[in-house]
Parts: structure tokens; sequence; C-alpha cells
């Protein structure tokens, strides 16, 4: 069945009114609906024809971050590879996400889908981890839950650099990976059985 031309409009309208929604809370949780339909391009009536209340576009923002990282976790292809290879292409696809990489840092609240709230890591994220562990490329010593933790916080890092530096994108995700590199590499063997001081 083809879409109409109004169909196709409207799903094109409510796109733009959440691609706006994630950049403009991004930025301030507490932005008006008068700002995000600036934003968008479209009338404070157009907005509220598709989200008669904030709480509905909330929640449509919510359900789109996921979405978002939905895509991205499927675009990395974690079960391919070794588990260092699917870690630097997550670390990339998550750091393409753009606005929505924002919002999480700055009103993580506002993404309340399962997806992304639930704790601890997903059966794909711990996979990777555990053929890494197995392939040799990922410190056996480094749990899943760490690797995860260490990820967005590169992330968080390279974005709120990005913030404050007259760097590109591109340069700024070559530090993040070349850091993720270094930091899940098993140690050389000379180094292997060195423990902390106490």
């Amino acid at each position: 069945m083809v879409s109409s031309p109004e169909s196709g409009s409207r799903t094109r309208t409510r796109q733009a009114i959440l691609d706006a929604a994630i950049e403009v809370l991004g930025q301030n949780a507490a932005a008006s609906l008068g700002e995000i339909a600036t934003a968008a391009q479209v009338g404070r009536t157009t907005l509220h024809r598709y989200f008669p209340e904030r709480s509905d576009l909330l929640a449509a923002v919510s359900a789109e971050g996921a979405a978002r990282l939905r895509r991205a976790d499927e675009r990395a292809r974690l079960d391919e590879g070794t588990g260092a290879a699917a870690f630097h292409r997550l670390c990339t696809e998550y750091f393409d996400l753009g606005g929505l990489l924002s919002l999480l840092f700055a009103e993580p609240q506002l993404i309340t889908d399962p997806y992304w709230s639930e704790e601890g890591c997903d059966d794909d994220f711990v996979a990777m981890v555990a053929r890494g562990h197995a392939d040799g490329t990922i410190d056996p010593a480094l749990p899943a839950d760490w690797l995860q933790s260490t990820l967005w916080s590169q992330l968080y890092g390279g974005w709120s650099y990005l913030a404050e530096h007259d760097i590109s994108r591109h340069e700024v995700l070559t530090l993040v990976t070349r850091t993720l590199t270094k930091a899940i590499a098993p140690p050389p063997p000379h180094d292997r059985a060195f423990t902390a001081p106490t």
C-alpha cells in the first residue's frame, strides 16, 4: 500500500518536531514548546496538533531516543569480528547520535524507555565483551559493566571537549577511539602479573 502525500508530509513534520525537541531539550530541559516549535520551523498550533501536551512530546522523545539507540546497536554489528572491533564500531555509532547524546548526558531522565533505563548491560554487549576476552583483544580483567561505563564516560568527555574547543567532530572521535583502544587492550605480557599497590 502506497502512502498518500498527506501521510508522508505528516510523518516528516512529526519527525522534524522530534528532531528539534531532542536538540533543544539537550541544551535546556526546561525549553518551552514554543522554542521547540521555532526550532522545528512549525507553528505552536501545528506542534499541539501532533503533541497536545508536553508529556505527549516527552514520551515521543523517549521512544525516539530508544529507537535511535537500537538502530546504533544494529549498525555496530556487535556479533561480528573481534570484540575490540565491535566495541569501536559501537563507539562510533553512538558518537554519531549527535543531539541525542547531549540529551542523554544533560537530562537522562527524559529517556524513560526500558531499552535505555534498564540497569546493567544487555546480552549483546556482554557477549561482545566475552568474545573480546576470548580472542585476546579486550583485557580479561575488565568486566562488561565497567567497559559500558567507560564507553559512556569517554563519549561524554568527547562531546564536552567538542563544545569547548575549536575542533571538528572527526578529530574528537579520533581522540575518543584512540583513548578507548588503549584503555581496553590487554596489557603487554611483562605487565600482566602487575598488581596495584595497597
